[in-house]
Formats: structure tokens, sequence, C-alpha cells
């Protein structure tokens, strides 16, 4: 909410340099509109097309009273590089049920198309209200706070600060294009993905692509100008550069028609697995320890607190998470998950969030994607974090270990918990459970639902192996070590 309200601040004050300024109303929208049009004659609404099908609704209603009232509407497609509706008609009428399907249908749409320059206020005169009127509409006289709604912060300052609006996200794409310039330099694509820097300055524009802070076609445009700078006449390399973005796209054009896409049961593609249930004895002490960063694996627990304390986590950081939640260790629905994910992520699109966790919990990718290859939470935080900088930063409690015993704090002898202040039990928790044993009944669990639901649907499911080690961040010299059982 935070950030949000700082965005509107900053358009305001956008506007607020040409003459204008910008109007918060309190209210249904229709009600609002219809009273505008009844006192100044509106004639045309314009707004940005919001695929995601849990919005349809609110937008059916408006362009319906536009037709209504006679008034112009004007949707238009800026918040995904290409139209969903459009990449599922060229699909036959169909979403395309791999990446590889929809890469080939893009490609048979063409590249996105390049963003408009920035608009001319020199020749626009900006209206206002009557006083009368703005009190009817309740317009408020300046940018709420989230206090204003009731909300209040559950922990304390954050470490990083994420600040919205545009001026602020153009000032980072500029800091995120230099650094991409310098990794193209020595022939690293997606270093933010290849090599990325858990304590380091986040350059992640994800918060201000899902706000619109940031235009999603010229952060794509910007990075394959910067490619091309460097490279001159080389020829970029597919997806190695903008994959990010495309899975982003490949989620939304998924989610389009199914106004069931966040939840399992009635979710055409989603796999219908029988995860603990929350009336078992052991689910809320298990969930608990999750969303507060008490399992005892302390990678795991550095990552959600992180997101508990700044609202943003890597990406690849993410999959570990939510990798250990379901079919990894707790075999905890992905829909609890996404639910923590969406009250606390600053970037979590809907459709996006949703996606992923269907990815990462097989729920819709279950024929690669299954316990045989599921994150070993010792040895994946040990190769993102050699040196422990970033779990000694969010989980203080296990700083003072010798690193041998950072990442794994229960194998240490007493003495050395007792020296390091890091008492197993007493200053950090047990492990909620035993990885190497939870991580072969589960994967026996997951082969049990392929028998029972191989062939019987048609879903969602990775094209190749190569396409699963890149979503889920696994350097092929180290799939076994990182996907392993061997915790040591």
């Amino acid at each position: 909410m935070k950030f949000l309200l700082e965005s509107l601040e900053d358009l305001d004050k956008q506007l607020k340099r040409h003459g204008g300024r910008l109007h918060m109303f309190k209210g249904d929208p229709c009600s609002v509109f219809r009273r505008l049009w009844e006192d100044i004659e509106i004639n045309k609404i314009c707004f940005e097309q919001d695929c995601e099908p849990i919005w349809r609704e609110r937008d059916q209603e408006v362009m319906s009273m536009c037709q209504e009232l006679g008034i112009e509407c004007i949707e238009r497609v800026s918040h995904t590089l290409w139209d969903p509706k459009l990449v599922i008609k060229t699909n036959g009428g169909i979403p395309p049920l791999t990446y590889q399907m929809f890469l080939h249908t893009t490609s048979v749409i063409g590249t996105p198309p390049k963003p408009c320059p920035g608009p001319d206020f020199s020749h626009i005169k900006f209206g206002s209200l009557s006083s009368s009127l703005a009190q009817e509409l309740r317009v408020l006289d300046s940018v709420p706070t989230p206090e204003n709604f009731g909300l209040v912060k559950e922990v304390g300052d954050k470490l990083v600060v994420w600040v919205g609006g545009e001026t602020r996200a153009l000032q980072h794409l500029e800091s995120r294009l230099q650094a991409e310039k310098e990794a193209f330099a020595q022939r690293i694509l997606l270093s933010n993905q290849t090599q990325p820097n858990l304590v380091g300055s986040p350059t992640s524009q994800s918060a201000a692509l899902r706000f619109g802070c940031l235009s999603i076609r010229r952060f794509y445009w910007t990075i394959v100008d910067t490619f091309n700078e460097v490279f001159e006449d080389l020829p970029m390399p597919s997806q190695s550069v903008t994959g990010q973005l495309v899975w982003r796209e490949y989620f939304y054009t998924m989610s389009v028609d199914n106004p069931y896409y966040a939840e399992m049961e009635r979710n055409p593609i989603c796999l219908k697995i029988d995860w603990l249930s929350r009336t078992d004895p052991t689910y809320q002490k298990k969930f608990e320890s999750w969303k507060n960063g008490m399992t005892g694996y302390p990678f795991i627990d550095a990552v959600m607190r992180q997101l508990l304390a700044e609202g943003w986590v890597n990406h690849v950081a993410r999959n570990a998470v939510a990798c250990f939640l379901t079919r990894g260790d707790l075999w905890i629905s992905w829909e609890d998950g996404l639910n923590h994910f969406l009250k606390y992520l600053l970037d979590a699109d809907w459709s996006v969030c949703a996606g992923n966790w269907m990815y990462v919990s097989s729920s819709a990718f279950e024929q690669l994607l299954d316990c045989s290859y599921c994150i070993c939470p010792v040895n994946f935080g040990r190769r993102l974090d050699p040196y422990g900088e970033y779990v000694k930063r969010y989980v203080p409690e296990v700083r003072n270990l010798p690193l041998e015993y950072i990442f794994e704090p229960w194998s240490a002898p007493i003495d050395v918990q007792e020296a390091s202040k890091c008492v197993i039990g007493k200053d950090y928790p047990e492990r909620i459970v035993d990885h190497n044993d939870v991580s072969a009944q589960n994967s026996a669990k997951m082969e049990a639902v392929r028998r029972r639901l191989v062939n019987k649907i048609p879903h969602c499911c990775p094209s190749n192996t190569e396409e699963l080690y890149q979503f889920m961040w696994l350097p092929p010299e180290q799939h076994d070590h990182l996907l392993g059982d061997d915790m040591n």
C-alpha cells in the first residue's frame, strides 16, 4: 500500500508541474463517472487493459456504463508486452500450454510494440471540479497514507527502502542498465539470475512494473538496445536476455481466461494434489514456522524474514522457500504460500505470482518437477551465499557460528553452539522437519500423483529439462549437488 500511495503522490507532483493535479475519488467507479458525466459532461474515458480475470467485472461495468451514456471508451494494452488475447487467438483460441509453444506463438505475432514517447502537456488544458462536486464525490485533498486505511507496520524499520513512483523507477532503470551493460561486456547474460547478489543493492524493477511506474515495453526495449549496443551486429540469443520478462507474459496469458487460476480445485490446468490438511495437528506449527522464518533452516528463514521486513526477495530465493513449503519439505498447499506472498510482496502480480507457485510446487508441471528434484535448503543456500553474509544479516542468531555450520547449525557440536550463543532449541529453533526424510517421503507422494493422473488432463508442463533448470536457476554443473538429498 505504501508503495502504491507513493506512486500516486509522484504522479500528482508531475501533473502539478504542468498545471494539473491527480483527482482521487472515494467510491464506486461507475457512480463517480456517472456523476462526472452529469455535471461536467465527460465524453471520453481512457484506461489501460487489466487482463487479469479478477478485475474483469469492474472494467466491464465501466464499459457498459460508457455504452449506455454514449461516452467513448478507449482501452489500450500497455501492462504487457503482447496482448494476451491476441496470443490466445493466434494459438487457435486456446492458451499455449507450454512455454516453448508460447514463444512460437509470439514469434508469429512479432516483436513487442515499442513504447510511445512521453506525453506533451504543452497544449493540454486541465479542468477543475467545483468545490460542491468535489465534496459530494469525496475527492481527497491529498494522497492518503497507509494509516488512513487502518494499516500499520507489522515489523520494524526496513533494511531496504523501496520508493514508489515513476521518478524513482526511471532513476533505478538507469542504474540497472549500467549493471546490464557491464555484465554484457563480460559476456554475462541475465546477471541478476545467473549471478544473484543477495546482499547487494537490489536491481529488480518488478514492483515498478507491477504498479505501472515503469513501462514494460520501455524496460524490454532498453535492455535489447543495450545488448545491441555492446554486441553490435551479433544477434541476441533467444530468451537469454529478456527471458524473465517473457515468463511474466506467459503467466499473464495463461490466466487471462481462467478466473480460478490462483486456486487448485476449480483450476482446469492445476493438478489436484492431496496436500497436508489444514486440520492436521502439525499444519499450524509448520505453516507458522515457515511464514515467520523459524523453520530451523537458516537460509529458508533468512528469505522469509527478508520478505516480512522488506516486501521483496530475489527470484531464486523465492523458488527455494516455495519448494520448501510445498513438495520439498512441508507438503503444504501452494495456495497458502501464494496468499502469504500476495500479502507481503511489493511486486505480487496475481497472475505471475500464482504461476510461479504452480510451477515450483509441481501443481501444473509434474512431468519433470518431481520431488527427486527438490531444492536442498542447505546446499542451495551455500551456493547462493557462500560466505553466509545474507543469512547472518537476517538470522542474527547464527552469525557467531563458524561458516561451516551456518547453514546447518544443528550439526555443530554443543560446545561450539554454546560458545557461539546459538544453542539449538534454545537460541534458535530445532528443524521443523528433517529434509532428507521428508523429501524422500514427498517424492513417493508425487510419484503416486503422477501414476494416478498421468494423461488424464491437458495441463501446462515444461517443454524440456533445460527449461526447468533455467526457471529454477540451477547451474548445470551443480544440478545433483543443489537438488540432491546430500546435506554434507
